[in-house]
């Protein structure tokens, strides 16, 4: 192989190296490419999320309020229940106290 053969197949091989690169740069930049619309839909995305986070949050602390209220309120209609009862309960043995006497009275 003369000095020129080799000067041309190095020149060849250098080519088809320089060829095959540039064309895989264009196929990665091709298929990894994100276009300004794609860009704007994520960032859309984006925010809607944010804005669907916050109102889990906001409905959270609601829930948590509503619960805490109702908790209260379910403590303090138990307590007035318990109260009625014990009221009932004296109220009806102070009427079979009376009902006692009464017949006490009347047979004696």
């Amino acid at each position: 192989m003369s000095r020129t053969e080799l000067i041309v197949t190095t020149a060849i091989v250098l080519f088809v190296a320089f060829a095959l690169g540039w064309f895989a740069h264009w196929l990665v930049h091709r298929f990894t490419r994100v276009s300004r619309s794609d860009i704007d839909e994520l960032e859309r995305m984006a925010q809607e999320l944010h804005e669907a986070e916050e109102t889990r949050d906001q409905a959270i602390t609601y829930l948590q309020q509503r619960e805490a209220e109702l908790t209260n309120q379910l403590s303090q209609t138990e307590a007035e229940l318990s109260a009625a009862m014990d009221g009932l309960r004296d109220a009806r043995s102070e009427t079979e106290d009376l009902r006692m006497r009464l017949s006490s009275a009347g047979q004696g």
